[in-house]
């Protein structure tokens, strides 16, 4: 099929960063098929050599350094009869096996007439959760570096390959930048100070604001309460009237 993969030209955020990009969809590119419908995946590979790789914690092989010396290119590598969902396609064992397959849905799926308002694009690299799940050989887990990687289409149904895409331009993602390497301001503070400086005095000025908050609720509990009420309770004199006593006329002599 004479169709090139490739960005996105719409401007969407993150459309290109340190571990996903966002491809265009194969809309109206692969022929319908009357019966037997194939399945299309996405084959993500090395444009060419292999990473130095080391030892993850969790004892998967990771990239580090630049490309060792040069090999032929992945691309040349990869075997369009190798079946997605297998070892040799697997995401959990890239870049060592220098290419996999991901993404796998129905020709349906990429109809030609493009439903009105949708966002007919592909992420690849958005999952996380299975990037180290061996049961989940077609993983669109994030890109383990730089690359730069080339992709392409491929249709396969029971019978195996039907149709397949060119290869893309070569893509290469983001580089993360190290804190130090961070632009400085003419004041000579780096981006990140600034930042931590300003999440610092908004979290400072809504503890304040809660601390006179909590204040005023307590002084107008305080303000109600009996206890410290300045009114006194009336005194009440009650009147006793004495028994009269009357005088004895004195005993006569």
């Amino acid at each position: 099929v004479s169709y090139t993969p490739r960005l996105t030209r719409r401007p969407l955020a993150g459309r290109l960063t340190a571990s996903t990009f966002v491809l265009e969809q194969p809309r109206c590119i692969f022929p319908e098929a009357q019966s037997d419908a194939p399945m299309i995946w996405l084959v993500v590979a090395l444009d060419g050599g292999r990473w130095r790789t080391g030892a993850s914690a969790m004892g998967c092989a990771v990239p580090r350094g630049p490309l060792l010396t040069r090999r032929p290119a992945a691309t040349e590598q990869f075997d369009p009869n190798t079946e997605p969902e297998t070892p040799p396609l697997a995401f959990q064992t890239f870049p060592n096996n220098t290419a996999y397959a991901t993404l796998g849905t129905s020709l349906n799926n990429y109809p030609c007439a493009q439903p009105t308002g949708d966002i007919t694009v592909l992420r690849v690299g958005s999952e996380t959760a299975c990037s180290r799940d061996p049961n989940r050989p077609s993983c669109n887990g994030p890109l383990p570096g730089p690359g730069p990687y080339r992709v392409k289409f491929v249709a396969w149904n029971s019978s195996g390959l039907q149709a397949e895409t060119l290869w893309s331009e070569p893509i290469t993602l983001l580089k993360a930048r190290p804190a130090d390497d961070l632009p400085v301001t003419g004041s000579g503070r780096s981006t990140g100070m600034i930042v931590l400086t300003s999440i610092l005095s908004i979290l400072f000025a809504v503890l304040l604001a809660c601390l006179v908050a909590l204040l005023v609720t307590c002084s107008d509990s305080w303000g109600s309460s009996s206890f410290f009420s300045t009114k006194t309770d009336a005194v009440s004199v009650r009147r006793y009237n004495t028994h009269h006593v009357y005088d004895q006329p004195a005993a006569r002599l």
